[in-house]
Formats: structure tokens, sequence, C-alpha cells
């Protein structure tokens, strides 16, 4: 018995020192990149992979169940399940660029459209001129799509472009059958996610093995994209109109990477499986690739493999497809945008010239205007409360909106209660909506920052946000009326004057934190209440739609503009899309208002908020000349950077040496001017491309930034048949003698007809450079 329990307590003590061993050698998996495939054919570069891994781990069985996916069509590299030291050991091989662990990005109208000048009424736009972007191919990589919704009919669209080679992939409740002459690729990708979520119950899950859309954003975006045209829809009655995508008749496909884990934790998308779909898309021969998510702070060097989207998108452009992101969702904080790589379009949020006012009607008669998207019945007057203690200075929960459930002294049954909160998000005031009503509560009234998100209350319960200066209206009426009552109307839509345009608070702001002298975001689309397609599980779902607010609903508004300016110039580079739509955007909104920037307080936006201001589809299409920009303008970026050679060169596929000094990279050619450390002065260089009227003379108009001097030489361009391109030199100096913060202006180039405008922003940094010299 004695010897019995000795071997016993050995097979134990055994188990535990393996056990041990494991969890020391625990694989995970990890992404290694090996920058431009070196061969055309992608069996020979995945074979290439398992040779590879076969060599690290020991046998060609070990390799291919290590194997997650292999990267084979846009660039070279693989994700496996290795150990640390496993890691560590294939990064030393000269031919691999970076290793890493894998990780997670988060995601980020009948209305946009006419807003923006692309009525489908009018016989003579770019909507009509581009036969709404027929023949122009949008890759979406997101949560699915659900293809049932009547934004992805192919009804009048023609047969599918001859450059896709691409298809259907089948999974859960979904075959090819599902796909048509609108969306005409969906795939799906998992491995990435599930080899580091091996808890991960699939039959449990309620998203599906497939790629179906089970939370609605991927749906939402496509539709927003390139939906098909569907009369007679509404939310909830409000902004009844017409439905359709930017291009209508441009074809989708929805590339699915990013999965739904249950209603706390949400989407998640990890980085390997992003990756994959990009790489699939440039094989299947996508044209403009939407991505409606991304990082967060700080950001990672565009070479450093943990920024993937920033290396898939390098590869994408690299072989002309325009890579649209949206900017982020942490705004107003400055430096918070992100997306920031140079050959990527970075996108901002603004509002619409649409709103949603409810009335407010106080027992005094007096009306008060609030925001909600309430469509119930009108609640007559009814007895107005603010949960507070009269006698008690120091009831710290009295009237705070996230306080309600802790404030039980109150009774709120039969009741409209008033609330106050500074919380950025919805959900506080969706829970407190939750708590009233469940109190027996008739109604509530929200007084927050006035450019937060709107969004209906469950069960159309009314609740009406209004500011805190109306609340504090409201406050002073129940505290000095015996019988404080109020009336709530149903909300009405309003469009047009007087509503104006504003950088939404949540959108993602500059400058950019990583390299402050490339102005992100690039442009601003409307991000705010966006009426397009959804899943029917959509919590906020009504008739197969729903309003959404984010960078992720502007990025594809981007996405739609470019597939129509890609049907009319199919030859334009990556770069050539954004500065035409950089240039040409509005500084004001389309009635000549100006755009503020909402936020803690507001202010008028400017580059930081906006880039180049708010999309103008219409002069996009023919922007005069362009700042153009092709792989060796990138590699100069990457070289001012101070990116090491050897990875430039992996990832841009040929030898690279960086020039001594290193170039400048005030010298990038993009659409603006950013200059974050001027001392002195510091002469800037530019080359425009005429893409205009062959014989074209174009003379400069310079709007300074405040207490700095710009000099441009030559100031005037000429173009002929034989000069299509013309360089350009602009002296920057400072008056200033302190340090400054960013001050702003323009530098516009005119022919009378064209007006080829980019922004500059210009910081005196006199200490800095004090410092940096001594």
């Amino acid at each position: 018995m004695r010897n019995f329990r000795s071997s016993v307590l050995v097979v134990l003590s055994l188990i535990i020192v393996l056990n041990v061993a494991r969890a020391s050698a625990k694989s995970k998996v990890h992404i290694v990149y090996l920058g431009e495939k070196q061969h055309d054919d992608p069996e020979f570069v995945t074979e290439s992979h398992h040779q590879m891994l076969s060599s690290l781990l020991g046998s060609k069985d070990d390799a291919h169940e290590s194997m997650v996916y292999s990267y084979r069509h846009g660039f070279s590299g693989f994700a496996a399940k290795l150990t640390k030291s496993q890691a560590k050991k294939i990064a030393d091989s000269p031919e691999v660029i970076h290793v890493i662990p894998d990780g997670y990005y988060e995601l980020a109208t009948t209305r946009t459209w006419d807003y923006l000048g692309l009525s489908a009424d009018n016989s003579k736009n770019l909507l009509s001129d581009t036969n709404m972007g027929d023949q122009t191919i949008i890759g979406v990589i997101d949560t699915g799509v659900w293809p049932e919704s009547e934004s992805f009919n192919d009804n009048g669209v023609g047969p599918i472009p001859s450059h896709w080679k691409g298809g259907c992939e089948p999974g859960e409740n979904f075959s090819s059958i599902n796909c048509n002459r609108k969306l005409i690729g969906a795939k799906y990708f998992i491995n990435g996610f599930l080899a580091e979520n091996q808890g991960f119950n699939t039959t449990e899950s309620p998203d599906y093995i497939s790629a179906r859309d089970f939370d609605g954003h991927g749906t939402h975006v496509a539709s927003t994209v390139g939906g098909s045209f569907v009369p007679n829809v509404s939310y909830k009655g409000l902004a009844k109109g017409t439905l359709r995508g930017g291009a209508p008749r441009a074809r989708i496909a929805m590339y699915k990477a990013c999965w739904y884990l249950n209603e706390l934790d949400g989407v998640t998308c990890s980085f390997s499986d992003i990756m994959k779909a990009i790489d699939e898309a440039i094989h299947d021969g996508v044209d403009v690739l939407s991505l409606s998510l991304g990082g967060r702070i700080p950001l990672n060097s565009e070479t450093d493999l943990r920024d993937g989207i920033a290396t898939g998108a390098f590869h994408a452009v690299a072989k002309g497809i325009v890579v649209v992101c949206a900017g982020g969702n942490a705004g107003p904080a400055s430096q918070t945008v992100v997306n920031t790589a140079p050959w990527i379009v970075t996108v901002a949020a603004t509002t619409l010239d649409r709103s949603f006012p409810t009335p407010i009607i106080l027992g005094n008669n007096q009306v008060i205007l609030g925001q909600a998207m309430y469509t119930g019945p009108e609640l007559g007057f009814t007895s107005v409360v603010y949960p507070e203690d009269p006698g008690n200075s120091y009831d710290t929960f009295s009237g705070v909106c996230e306080s309600l459930n802790l404030n039980p002294n109150h009774t709120m049954a039969g009741k409209v209660i008033l609330c106050f909160t500074t919380a950025r998000d919805y959900a506080v005031v969706s829970r407190a909506a939750s708590f009233v009503k469940a109190a027996g509560g008739l109604g509530l009234i929200i007084a927050r920052n006035p450019g937060y998100n709107l969004a209906p209350c469950s069960d159309d319960f009314p609740c009406v946000a209004i500011d805190y200066e109306l609340g504090t209206d409201i406050l002073f009426y129940i505290r000095y009326t015996g019988s404080p009552v109020v009336k709530i109307q149903p909300s009405r839509t309003l469009v047009g004057e007087p509503v104006g345009t504003k950088v939404a608070t949540f959108s993602s702001r500059g400058p950019n934190s990583i390299s402050p002298a490339i102005l992100k975001p690039d442009i601003a689309a409307p991000g705010v209440s966006i009426l397009a397609a959804t899943s029917p599980n959509e919590t906020l779902n009504a008739g197969g739609f729903v309003m959404l607010s984010g960078t992720s609903m502007a990025a594809p508004v981007i996405s739609g503009v470019i597939a129509l300016l890609k049907s009319l110039h199919p030859d334009w580079s990556p770069a050539a899309f954004r500065s035409a739509i950089v240039t040409t955007a509005w500084r004001t909104d389309p009635l000549g208002e100006q755009i503020f920037a909402d936020g803690s307080s507001r202010k008028v936006a400017d580059p930081f908020d906006y880039g180049g201001g708010l999309v103008n589809p219409e002069k996009a299409a023919e922007p005069g000349l362009i700042y153009d920009m092709d792989p060796q303008d990138y590699i100069l970026y990457l070289c001012s950077a101070g990116d090491n050679e050897s990875s430039i060169s992996q990832l841009v596929g040929q030898v690279t040496v960086c020039s001594n000094p290193k170039p400048s990279v005030l010298d990038v050619n993009l659409p603006s001017i950013t200059i974050p450390n001027l001392k002195d002065e510091v002469t800037v260089a530019r080359t425009v491309t005429n893409v205009g009227p062959s014989n074209s003379v174009y003379k400069v108009a310079v709007e300074p930034p405040l207490g700095v001097r710009v000099a441009v030489t030559p100031e005037t361009l000429v173009f002929n048949s034989k000069t299509k391109s013309v360089s350009f030199t602009v002296l920057v100096s400072t008056t200033h003698k302190i340090n400054t913060g960013f001050y702003f202006g323009s530098l516009t180039w005119t022919d009378s007809v064209h007006n080829v405008v980019i922004p500059l922003s210009v910081r005196t940094q006199i200490l800095q450079n004090y410092y940096d010299e001594n």
C-alpha cells in the first residue's frame, strides 16, 4: 500500500512537472512577416512557409498543425502557433522582418448623399457620369454581411466585373446562393481568433461561423459604401426617403474578420485574421478596401507588424488599391487619431444637416427643444422631478444619471425624471432610462454635452437630451414651482437650414502622435446618425435598418466616393484619389456656413479635426492638380522616420539605402504641409501633376498661419502637353519669439476654374530646438 502511494505521488509529481513545463512552453499565435513575396505562385510561397516552419519544429506534420494562415498574395508571411522560444528562434532568421504575438483591433443614409451633392435625381453629376460606380469592386473588412437585406439586391446591376477573382465561401447559414451581382464575394477568417481563444464554443456563440453578420456593423458599413436603392425607408418614422450607398452599382466583397463574443465583450478582430483578409482581398481584385476598425494609442511604426493594418495596406496600395480607414472614436482629445500611415486615407466624422428636435413644454408654457429619436405618442402634462435632498448639500447622488438607482428616497412612478451626466457613452443614458422605466417612470430628460451621440432608448421610451444650460433652466423651474409638470412631444426630422455641420465630438483628432508632420485625419465625411441596413440581431434594428454613429460610418462614405472617382479615373494612383478629395474639400458646409468642432467647448474646425475638410465629391472629380505619390515617396517617408533599412527593403521588395543625411519628412508629397517644430525657417518641397486641361497656368494664393511668413517659389506654374508635373518650394519662417501651439492657414493654386487648396499647420518650438542644439 505504501509503495502504491509512493507510485501515485511520483506520477502526480510528474504530471505537475509536465504541466509546469507545458505552461512555460505554451504556444501562442505569432505573425511571422517576411515582406514582399519573392514568387508569383501562391502555392510555392505557402510551401516555403511550411518548409521554414518544418525546419523550426522538426517535422512537416508539426508545421501543418502549427500553421494558422499563409499570407501569399499581397505579401509574404504566416501566422503560426509558436512558443516564446520558437518565436525568438525564427525571428533570428535573416529573411524574417518581424515576429509578433497576435493581438486585436476594435470596431471604430437617406440624407448623406443629397447633403454631399450626389442626388440620384440629378442627371448631370458624378453619380450619373460614373454609372453609379459600376465595375468598381469595394472590399469591406468587418463583421460580415446580412445578404438578404434589400440593400444588396442586384436589380439593374450588370455582369460581374471581369477582373474579379474571388468567390462566395460557404459556412454556417451561408452558401453561394447568398451572393449575386451586387454582393459578389464573401469570405470569413476565424483561425487566428480560434487559436487564441481555444475555450470559445462555436456552437454556443450567437455569431455565425461564416460570412453572415450577427452584430450588424459590417452590414451597415457595406450598405453605406455601396448599397442598392431601397425606397421608402425610415427609422421608426424618422428620416424617411430612398436609401442607397455611395456607389449604388459598385460591387461589394465582404471579408469577415471580426467576431461577436457576447454582449459584455462585444466584437474583436485579431491581427492575423485581418492580415489574411487583406491578403485575400488583394488576390481577389478589389479596387477599394474599406476598414472601419483600428487600434489604440500608443501607435506603432508602420514597419512594426503590430500595426498589421498599415503593413497590409502598404502592399494593397503598392498594387493600386485605395485603402480607406476610420480615424477612431477617441475624440475630442488631441493626438488620438489612428490609422495614420501616409498611404492610408484616414477619415474623420461630421454631423449631417439633419436633427431630431423634440419639444419639451413646461407647465409655464416655456418650450424647450431637446434632441431625441422618440416616435411614440405625446406624453401629456406629467409631474417632473429632480431627485435630490434639499436639506443635504452633500448628497453626491443628487440628479446624477449614473446614480439614479442609488437614490431610493425618490419615487419615480408616474413621473418624468431630470438628471445630469458628464459621461460620453450613450450606454449611461440607456441604463438610466431602463431604471426609470423599471421604477414606473414615464420619461427621462438628460442634461449632457450636446455633441455626444444620440440614439433611441429601448421600447421607444421617451428620453430626451438637452444641454446643461437648458437642463439648468428646467431644474430651476422644478425647484421654484409648486407643482412642476412637463409635456414631451414626439421627435421630428429637420433637414437643411438652420441645422449646421459639426465635427462629431467622438471623432479622433490630430496631430498625428507617431509622425506629427503627416497630417491626419485626411478628410471628413458624415458619420453621425447614419441610416443603413443591419442584421436582425441588432438591438436597435427597425425593419432591417438602424441609425449608427462613428468614424466607422464616415469611412465607407469616403470609400463610396472613391469608388465613383475610380470609375471616372481608372488609372489614378491611390495617392491621386486622396489628393483629389483633400484639395477640393469644403472648408465650410455646403451652405457656406462655418464648420465647428464639437468638444468640451465648441470651436471652429481646423485641419486636426477634419484634415482637408468635408468631402466634396463633385469637385473631387475634376481637381485640376494632384499631389501624387508612389512607393518611392513612401520609402522616402520611412527613411525620414528612421526605420531600419533592412525592414524597409523587405517591406517594399527591393534593396533600399536611405540617404545620408536622411530625407526630410516635410518633403513627403502630401496634399498638406504640417511643420510641428519650426524654430527660424524651413524650406519644404512639393510636386503637382496636371490632370486638367493640358495648357494651364496656375497662380499661388497663400493664407499664412498667424505669425508665420510663407513664400512660394515659383509663384506661377505653367503646364502644357510636354510639362505634366512641376515642383515648387515653400519657405516658411516664424515671427514668434516663444513656443506656440499650432496655427493654421492654406496654400492655393488657382487657374480661375480650379482651386487646389492644401492646409498649412505650423507650430513654433523654440525651446525644444534650444535643448536639441545644446
